[in-house]
């Protein structure tokens, strides 16, 4: 072989090294071990996928009112699921749901899907919220359907801030202000006793009159008549 030719089969060796080991590194790259999962929890059960589930509390640390379970669940079965209830393990709250349009129980249709949590979805709703679940914990969700029976999952417990703010529950309306009782109210006031509009008269009942002008008073004797003999 000549010296030309080894050094093209060198080359062309060399090139194909190449190739491999960039494909070894891509390859890596998507290996299973190098999965990145979403930040917000994710399980299946059957045929059921729950995702994105969260328990979002009130915004402010200090604020009263419930906190709601937000998430989607998938059903890729041939029949419809009925969501019965959601439960927190190891709290005794109730959790209210709350199909998106009149009442009746959350359906989760075959092929279909289902959203808990934001404007216009279906809702499920945590009495006691404050109680229930901490900022920052990871708290255990179970959701029965009809079924495919329970699939719990821990989901992390966040701030109605953020991302997510359109998710988060309503907060408990604030109380008015209570007006002290016996304080007059404000305005002008009025003469007890008198009639609006209209003042007392003057001078004040049982006192006598001042006799009018030209007016002798009774009793007073005549002045004698000039020429009037004595």
């Amino acid at each position: 072989m000549s010296r030309s030719l080894r050094h093209g089969a060198l080359a062309a060796t060399a090139i194909a090294f190449s190739i491999v080991s960039l494909s070894a590194c891509a390859a890596g790259n998507n290996a299973e071990s190098l999965q990145v999962r979403p930040d917000n929890a994710a399980t299946s059960v059957g045929t059921i996928k729950v995702q994105n589930a969260n328990v979002i509390t009130q915004a402010e640390p200090e604020a009263e009112g419930p906190a709601v379970v937000v998430a989607t669940l998938f059903n890729d079965g041939t029949e419809d699921e009925v969501l019965e209830s959601i439960t927190l393990p190891g709290t005794d709250v109730q959790v209210k749901l709350q199909p998106a349009k009149g009442t009746g129980p959350v359906e989760v249709p075959a092929g279909g899907r289902v959203i808990l949590g934001g404007e216009g979805n279906a809702s499920a709703v945590i009495e006691g919220g404050r109680e229930a679940a901490q900022d920052g914990n990871v708290q255990q969700v179970v959701f029965k359907l009809s079924r495919t029976g329970d699939v719990g999952l821990g989901a992390n417990v966040v701030p109605a801030t953020g991302y997510y703010k359109d998710f988060g529950p309503s907060a408990l309306p604030e109380a008015p202000a209570a007006t002290p009782s016996g304080t007059p109210e404000t305005g002008g006031s009025e003469t007890p006793g008198t009639p609006s509009g209209e003042t007392p008269e003057s001078p004040a009942a049982g006192t006598p009159e001042s006799p009018e002008a030209g007016t002798e008073p009774q009793g007073t004797p005549e002045t004698a008549t000039a020429g009037t003999t004595g």
